[in-house]
C-alpha cells in the first residue's frame, strides 16, 4: 500500500469519528497520523464540543492552531469520548500503541473515557499481539535495569533513538515476549522497576474500532 493510498484510508477513519461525538463533549484526543487528519476534520466540522484534553503536546499544538478548546485532565477528570489510532489491533480490541512514544499519556486518557474510539487502516488489523514490538516508557535512571529484566525473561530491549518522552523519559522497544494473554504481559511490564508504562492496551482495550479499507469504513467490536 503507497503513503497516499494509506494516508486516504487514515483520513477516512479519522473523519468516521465525528459521528461519534456529541454535543458538549469533553473529548480526548490521542497522538499520531491518523489523529492529525481527525484534527483537521474537527477543524473544518467545528462539532459543538465543549473541550479537548490532549495526549501530548504536539496534539495540544496541533488543537490550538485549530482553534479548539483545549483544557488539561485535570480540569475536567474525565473525558465523555477518547479518540486514537493504534500500532496493532487484535480481534477483541486490544492494541499496541506508542510508535509515537506517547502512550503513557493516551493510556490515562483511555482510562479517563467512557467510550474509546480507536481509528486505524486495515494494515493494523491482526489476529494476535504476539510478534510484534511492545514500546516501554523508562525512567532514564532504570533503563539498563530495565534491558536487563527483559532479557533474562528471554526478550529483547532497543532503547530508541531520538528525543525523550514529553514527560523527559525514554523509550525500550521489547520484542521476544509472548503475547498470547496481553493482560497478564500488561500486568507483568508495567510492574518492572523503572517502568513508567507499556504500551499494551489489553485490561483498558477499544470500545469499537473504526476500521478503514478499500471497501469503506467497517465498524468494529470487540469479538466474544
Amino acid at each position: 500500500m503507497d503513503r497516499q493510498t494509506r494516508d486516504g484510508l487514515k483520513r477516512a477513519a479519522a473523519e468516521a469519528a465525528l459521528s461519534h461525538l456529541t454535543d458538549n463533549a469533553v473529548l480526548g484526543v490521542g497522538s499520531g497520523s491518523t489523529v492529525s487528519f481527525f484534527i483537521e476534520a474537527l477543524a473544518r466540522e467545528r462539532p459543538p464540543i465543549a473541550a479537548a484534553v490532549p495526549s501530548s503536546l504536539r496534539t495540544a499544538s496541533l488543537l490550538r492552531a485549530a482553534g479548539l478548546p483545549v483544557v488539561d485532565l485535570n480540569e475536567v477528570g474525565a473525558v465523555d469520548v477518547y479518540v486514537d489510532g493504534a500500532d496493532r489491533v487484535d480481534p477483541r480490541l486490544r492494541l499496541i500503541k506508542g510508535a509515537g512514544g506517547a502512550h503513557t499519556r493516551e493510556k490515562i486518557l483511555a482510562a479517563a473515557a467512557r467510550l474509546f474510539v480507536c481509528i486505524v487502516d486495515e494494515s493494523k488489523l491482526a489476529s494476535q499481539l504476539s510478534g510484534a514490538d511492545v514500546p516501554l516508557e523508562v525512567l532514564p535512571v532504570a533503563v539498563a535495569a530495565v534491558r536487563a529484566t527483559i532479557e533474562a525473561a528471554g526478550g529483547t530491549a532497543v532503547q530508541r533513538a531520538g528525543r525523550p518522552t514529553d514527560d523527559g523519559n525514554l523509550i525500550l522497544d521489547v520484542g521476544g515476549l509472548n503475547l498470547d494473554e496481553p493482560e497478564c504481559a500488561e500486568v507483568v511490564l508495567d510492574a518492572i522497576p523503572g517502568v513508567v508504562e507499556c504500551g499494551l492496551f489489553a485490561r483498558r482495550p477499544a470500545d469499537l474500532a473504526l476500521c478503514a479499507g478499500r471497501a469503506g469504513v467497517r465498524m468494529l467490536r470487540a469479538a466474544p
